[in-house]
């Protein structure tokens, strides 16, 4: 094997870090390829720039070139309790762990700062999503019917979950 056919078939090995405000624009860009109302950079630099407000990128390290953002969270904590505010990871590398990795970072910021419990809202649509999330031991508490616009205009569910994280 050449060491480009051994560079094109490696897996892709990746690390979760702080969020600063150099990477929102690549996390606005990651964030308008995976939702139909994206979030621009300036909205991403506002909420961190907020003492409550956190966040985490994950990047790859086995890459020789610099490749696009594969995923990010940003989260919230006011007064015990965190919040998930967005999420996403690039299409290509789902299944990948990264969404674990991400929340499972989430969430120790979170109990880091206080926080006894977290919630998060997700579209009754994405299988995926809820999949990790009930895998992380999020349960519905609510829902708010007709909350996520989709592209053709139709409405959905948005899921309320909660996880205690003490």
């Amino acid at each position: 094997m050449t060491m480009l056919e051994a560079y094109l078939t490696l897996k892709p090995e990746f690390e979760i870090i702080a969020m600063e405000r150099e990477d929102c624009r690549d996390v606005a860009v990651l964030h308008g390829e995976r939702f139909a109302r994206p979030w621009g950079d300036g909205e991403f630099h506002g909420l961190l720039m907020q003492d409550a407000v956190f966040g985490f990128v994950a990047r790859q390290t086995n890459a020789i070139l610099k490749k696009p953002l594969p995923g990010f969270i940003l989260a919230r904590h006011v007064a015990g309790e965190a919040e998930i505010l967005t999420i996403a990871v690039q299409a290509k590398a789902a299944r990948a762990g990264l969404g674990w990795r991400l929340m499972q970072a989430a969430m120790r910021e979170a109990r880091a700062r206080g926080g006894e419990s977290m919630f998060l809202e997700v579209d009754d649509g994405n299988t995926a999503a809820l999949g990790l999330y009930r895998k992380l031991g999020f349960e519905k508490v609510g829902e708010r019917k007709g909350y996520y616009k989709q592209e053709n205009g139709a409405l959905s569910t948005a899921l309320v979950m909660k996880r205690v994280l003490r």
